[in-house]
This record gives structure tokens, sequence and C-alpha cells, in this order.
């Protein structure tokens, strides 16, 4: 694999080197501390949740005495037991901590059991006896559209006349496509500890990506003030949105449990459970109905996404919005209508993954894109090109509103596919893929190019807000503490990065410490791309609200201006002197000078008006581009990933080994989201891919044997971010779109591309082969 780390004009120091994460060698060597490593107070108690066997039904009786009389069992607790409010849910009070009467999905929780050991705790929850009566249960998308089961309802975003632009158009198309979801399937499944303490307080450690909200959801389960509740989060081993809501369940048990019995107590979610209980990412079925001209410009779209919700609303509206955010991806659309189906069903909650709803919108545009390409018979490279919002330095063009009346100001996707065509020979390669597949019956292949454009900042508005806490102690060293979370992505790193390029010190001067809601309060949640844009800019704050303050009394002891005054390589220059930064500190000190600061930052210019559809909810935009080569046998449906080229847009880079890590690994999920990775659920609603025997997640053969990874060197942020960067979480994973497509092109070449695959997503082996077979059927009957 080739990873192209050349700078891009990143700012000078520590900021935009190729530095390790932070916890790097923790990783490896094993002595990373996560939930379940930390010590366990004496007297610890094991907590595990009893889980309905049922998808729709109401509870007749429970009768849980079994369970209390099992050996090692110190307690069992119902929803009859919360001191406070049964939910856990982020927004809407309709997810309960414990079911209370209703069963909405299998796997739902019922119940705790507190025990002595982890094993104990185990085997006695097995010992309940639930009496059900069924209910009717809505399982599929299908099933809701039909009986029109919706969280909330039909929302649209209109720009134009779609259906009278279609109908004039020269030609026109419709079609759909299915679009499965993907379990998280991170490393370190949910977990927490609660701690009693004196009064009423306890502190929570959580493996979650919103401390706040954790620390809001106990008090309320608890029934509490937030002050009185401690929430600590040092690191995650992985989350991928899956630990933003989802969290809550685990932690609040672990707390009520814990206040209830005066003992600390643990939650830890084996796989098996970690699969049954929490929510996934939403799959959709998305239909189209297309107009455009002789050479491929698109006139009108009309768009239906309808997603699957699950039990509850969880974060499925916004999920649903951002769906809709991103069902233009990168092409200008004069008249659009997209409406959103929010499909409430009797399965798990579905909830935020990376991407958050963007990569099923995104999808969904690319298959028209291709749709469009197969029917006149040209390259789809040819049809996205002529598409594509106008160019950034083309201010004057009418070309530029997105569905939701935003104007995209910042496009540079032409500059990044024309660089990437070139550099992955990416015509050449098509042609003579082509040429192969007319001499290969057994074995086909196919190539494509596919763009992303993905829009950076939380869509509610007010939570694109962050807070920092930076002390300076006497001996020069740094503490650092921000409100955005660690879970292996390195944002600690690119904090500390920040920081330490504000003190000019070397990034070992900065202690990077766990993030708890008694030092920054008032958190969002790290998601939406947002970590390194919202912290990063709050941590500076900080620092330079102390660099000032040190500047201003070197100036009046030196009697220089303080703009004179730098700090650079472990020292202060203050005019001809150099003195040590410890010792400035020192100096400070001894002038009571504080040396403690908070950080504040609110993104600006972002507004969104959901009533009217219409605003500009996205600070900027990050661009992207990918070439997949893929291989197919057209007996078996296996496939191959072989080839990989990326170019991706991050700005100036804070840390390119970090942003080559999330682009690389971005890429991966969302292979395996679009080809390996398949939900299936039984017709009693119990989902029967709940673990590693039965999901397949990617490994590392599954990867492209050759990889070509490049940063944008040109890459610059229009707005005023964090030292010019972009976001890189989220947009990467939406590149691996290219390797869907690639399989539909090998696809396609059963029946020579006269034929459109309709491939849906994942593109398993069973659903490759019987998309061959249904293209040479169709081919036989036309008497080809």
């Amino acid at each position: 694999m080739t990873l192209h780390q050349k700078s891009n004009g990143a700012a000078k120091g520590i900021v935009g080197q190729l530095i390790p994460h932070d916890s790097a060698t923790k990783h490896v060597t094993g002595k990373a501390i996560y939930i379940d490593d930390i010590a366990e107070p004496l007297g610890l108690l094991h907590v595990q949740i009893g889980l309905s066997t049922k998808a729709h039904a109401r509870i007749l009786s429970m009768d849980l005495t079994q369970v209390r009389s099992a050996a090692g069992v110190i307690g069992v607790f119902t929803a009859q037991d919360i001191p406070g409010e049964n939910d856990v849910s982020p927004i809407m009070g309709d997810d309960p901590l414990f079911a209370d009467q209703l069963v909405e999905y299998w796997g739902q929780s019922l119940f705790a059991v507190a025990a002595t050991s982890r094993t104990a705790a185990r085997a006695a929850a097995q010992l309940a006896i639930v009496e059900y009566e069924d209910l009717p249960a809505i399982l599929t998308i299908e099933q809701a559209l039909e009986q029109r089961s919706f969280l909330y309802e039909p929302y649209e975003m209109v720009r134009g006349e779609a259906a009278p632009a279609i109908k004039k158009a020269p030609h026109n198309l419709a079609g759909e496509i299915a679009i499965g979801g993907q379990e998280h399937f991170y490393l370190e499944g949910q977990a927490a500890m609660a701690v009693p303490g004196e009064d009423r307080d306890i502190t929570v450690y959580s493996s979650s990506q919103h401390p706040s909200e954790v620390q809001h959801k106990v008090a309320h389960v608890l029934g509490l003030l937030n002050h009185e509740v401690t929430t600590k989060v040092r690191r995650m081993g992985g989350a991928f949105g899956g630990k933003e809501s989802q969290s809550n369940l685990a932690a609040c048990a672990a707390a009520l449990v814990a206040k209830l019995t005066g003992r600390a107590a643990k939650v830890v979610y084996d796989r098996d459970d970690d699969m049954m209980i929490t929510g996934k990412r939403h799959d959709f079925r998305i239909k189209y109905d297309v107009g455009f001209t002789d050479n491929g410009e698109i006139v009108g779209l009309d768009v239906e996404q309808a997603f699957r919700c699950g039990m509850s609303w969880d974060l499925s509206q916004p999920i649903g919005d951002r769906a809709m955010f991103h069902g233009d991806n990168c092409y200008f659309l004069p008249h659009v209508r997209i409406r959103s189906l929010a499909c409430k069903t009797n399965t798990q909650s579905n909830t935020a993954f990376r991407g958050f709803g963007g990569p099923q919108g995104m999808l969904g545009m690319e298959r028209i894109i291709d749709h469009i390409a197969q029917t006149l018979g040209k390259d789809p490279l040819q049809i996205r090109r002529l598409n594509f919002y106008a160019h950034k330095d083309d201010t004057g063009s009418e070309r530029r509103v997105t569905p939701f009346h935003m104007q995209v100001e910042d496009c540079i996707i032409q500059d990044i596919v024309d660089d990437l065509a070139k550099r992955s020979d990416y015509q050449k390669r098509r042609t003579e893929i082509r040429a192969w597949n007319s001499q290969n019956r057994t074995l086909r292949k196919g190539i494509a190019l596919t763009p992303v454009k993905f829009g950076i900042s939380f869509t509610k508005t007010f939570l694109n807000q962050a807070g920092a806490l930076v002390h300076v102690y006497s001996d020069g060293s740094i503490l650092l503490n921000h409100g955005g979370t660690e879970m292996g992505q390195g944002l600690n790193t690119k904090i500390a990065q920040i920081v330490a390029h504000e003190f000019g010190v070397d990034l070992d001067v900065v202690k990077i410490t766990a993030t708890t809601t008694d030092k920054v309060p008032n958190t969002s949640a790290t998601a939406a791309s947002s970590g390194s844009d919202l912290n990063g800019m709050a941590a500076r704050d900080a620092a330079r609200k102390i660099v000032v303050r040190i500047k201003t009394m070197l100036a009046q002891k030196h009697d220089v201006d303080a703009k004179d005054i730098v700090f650079r390589e472990n020292k202060v220059f203050v005019g001809e002197q150099q003195i040590d930064f410890s010792k400035v500190v020192e100096q400070a000190y001894m002038a009571r000078i504080s040396l403690s600061a908070t950080g504040f930052y609110a993104t600006p210019k972002i507004h969104w008006n959901r009533e009217k559809a219409s605003g500009r909810p996205f600070f900027y935009c990050a661009y992207g581009a990918a070439v997949s080569e893929v291989a197919i046998d057209v007996l078996t449906g296996e496939n191959r990933i072989l080839r990989v080229d990326i170019l991706h847009d991050v700005g100036r880079s804070l840390n390119p080994a970090l942003d080559l890590g999330q682009i690389e690994g971005g890429y991966v999920q969302g292979a395996g989201w679009l080809t390996t990775e398949e939900l299936i659920w039984n017709d009693e609603g119990r989902l029967m891919t709940h673990a590693p025997s039965t999901y397949k997640i990617p490994a590392c053969s599954d990867r492209g044997p050759d990889m070509h990874i490049a940063l944008y060197e040109a890459g610059e942020n229009s707005e005023e971010t964090i030292h010019r960067s972009k976001a890189v979480g989220e947009p990467p994973l939406m590149l691996a779109i290219s390797a869907f497509m690639a399989l539909n092109d090998a696809v396609a070449s059963v029946a020579d591309y006269q034929i459109y695959p309709k491939l849906d997503a994942p593109a398993t082996p069973e659903r490759i082969l019987a998309a061959v077979e249904r293209l040479k059927a169709m081919r036989k009957g036309a008497g080809k």
C-alpha cells in the first residue's frame, strides 16, 4: 500500500507533523486502559441485562423468583425500582431503561441482575420466567410503508418543480435500490462502571462518545441533579456512532445498581448481547424518478428515501435529514424533490453510524448517475463531471444551490477528480478491463470512480459548541482537558498538538487527560466529524488566553511590545533575549499571573430552518474521490477488491499520519458495509446475525492488495477552521461507494453492458450471483 504523506501547507511547527497516536504503543502492547481494565473497587457488583424474547408483546407477568435466589445474586431490578424517569433516550423520551408492560423489539432490556461475578449474573438472568401476549409486529420497511407506521410525518426538501421537469426531459428513468444496515462492531463493547460517593454523588466511567448525555440520563434515571453525577471517559475501543446514545442504557443500569446497593457496579455487554440490544446503521429503500438530456445532464429528480428506524426515535430524525442533505452528493439538481419516510418498526432502535445517513443518501445518488450512464452508453465519470456543482472559482454560476437552498461556495471536486483520474490511469484501465472481460467467461472485472462531498457541522445548530480547560503548572508542564472523546481516531493527539503549538513547546510537555464532566461541562457528542474543529478551537482559545497574560507580563517587565514576544522551541523570545519556557512560567507564577484558562468555541455562519427546509446547516464541505477495481466470479458471486486509488481533501492537515489512517479505515469500513456485512432478522423479529460467526466484518485479506492513498496537496479550508484543516472522520467512508459501483460494473459486463444490473447493497456473493443470473436470463430472453 502506498500512503502519500507530502505536506499540504500545514502550519509550521508541531501542527502538521506526522506524529503517532498518543496511545499507539499502549494499544499494541495491551497497556491501554478501557472500562473493563479499571481496577475494580472492593465489593463491585457485576450487572447483566435480562432481554425480551418477543418483537412486540404485552408483558403479562415476569417471575424473577429464581433469578433472585440464584447463587451470587445480590439484587434484581426492574422498572418499578427506578427512582427517577424510566428513560435513556437522547431526545424524545421513548427509550425505557427497562420495558414496563410493553415489549417493542426482541432483545429489549427487561431487568438487571447484580451479582458477585459476571458468570453468576449471566446464569441468573436466564432463569426469568416471562409471560407475553403477542402483538402484531412490523419488522421491515415494506411492512411499515404498507401500514403507514412512521415516527413522524413524511418530510420533504424541494427546489424548483421536479415533476414537470422530469416529464419534459428527453429521457427519464425510474428505479430503486435497497441498502442494508451495518453493525458498529467496535472492538470494546458497551461498558460502564458506576461508583457511589458522598451524599448523593455518583461517578460513572463510561465507554461513551457523549459524556454529558450520560451524565444527564443518569441524573434523570436516579432523580438527581446534573452536578451530582460525574462522567469520565479516557478512551473507547472504537465507537463509530454506536456510543453516541446507545451507551446510555449500560451507564444508567450500572448507576441504578450502584445507587440502590451502595456498591460499585459494572455493566459489560458480551458481543451477542451487544448486537441484540443496540441499534445499527439505518437500512434504506430509495426510489427515484429522473429526467435528463441526451448528454446526461440531470434536469429533474424525484427521490423517496424510506428508512427503518426501529422501535423509537433515537437519532433517526437528524439521520434521515442528513440522508436528504447528501441526496445530491456533488451534483447540481435544478429541479428536485427529496421525500423522507421514517419507518417505525419492532426492531432495534437504529442509531448514529459513521456518516449519519449521508452514506445512504449519497449511494442513492451515485446509483442514479450510473443508471443514466448505462442508459446512454457513456462512461459514468463523464456523467458525473457534467453534473458537478460549479467550481468554487466560478462565482457567477447559478449551479451552486443545493436542494435545501444552501450555496456551495467551496466546491473543488473537479480538481480532485481530474487529479485522481490522471494519477490512477482511470481511462486506460477502464478500456483494458472491458477488453479483458471480453476474453474471460468466468472472472469479470469492474472499475468505478466516485466522488464525495460531505457537509461538516451538527445540523442541530446549538450542538456546534465546545469547551476546553488548560492548566500550566509552575514547572512549565501543561495539562489539557476538552469536551471531545477519544475513540481511536487520534483526537487527543491533534488537540495536544494545537496546544503545544500555541505555547511553542514539545508535545511531551502537554499531558492529555480523560474527558470528564466536572472539568468541561455541557459538551456535545464527539460526532458529526467535528471533534477537531470544535475542540481544537476551544483549546486554542484557552491556550491563547494564558499566552496573552504571559506576554503582557513580559512586555511590562522588559519594556517591549507584546507582539514582538514569540513562543517557540521551548523558549520565549523577548526582544533579543531567549528565556526557557519553564522559567517564564515560573516568573508568571511568582508575579501572580493566572496560568489556567477555559476556552470556548461556537461555529459561525450556520443556521437551519427545518420547517422551511432551508438554510446553511454546514460550515463547509469536505471532498474526496476514489477509484476501485474489483473482480467477480460469475459462477459463485465471490468477489475481491483488487486496487484502490484515493485522493482526499483534509484542508491543511493537522496530522497527516492520523488523517491517512482515518481515510484507509473509513474506506475499508465502508467497503464492508457495501459488500460483506449483512444483517438478517427472522420472521419473529429476532436478529440472527449477532456474532462474528454470522456477521462478517472485513478482515485484513479483504483490503485491496494494491492501495494508493494521498492527501490533496492543494487543500486549504476556505473557512477559518483550526489551522485551515478539514474534518476527516466520516467523509472517507463514502469513498467505498466506488467499490460497490465497480462491482455493479463487473456484473453489467455479463450482458455486455446493455442491461443495468440494479444490484442492491450489501453486494454479497449471493446477491452478485443472483444479479448475474438475472442478467443472463434477461439477455437470453431478448435473444442476444
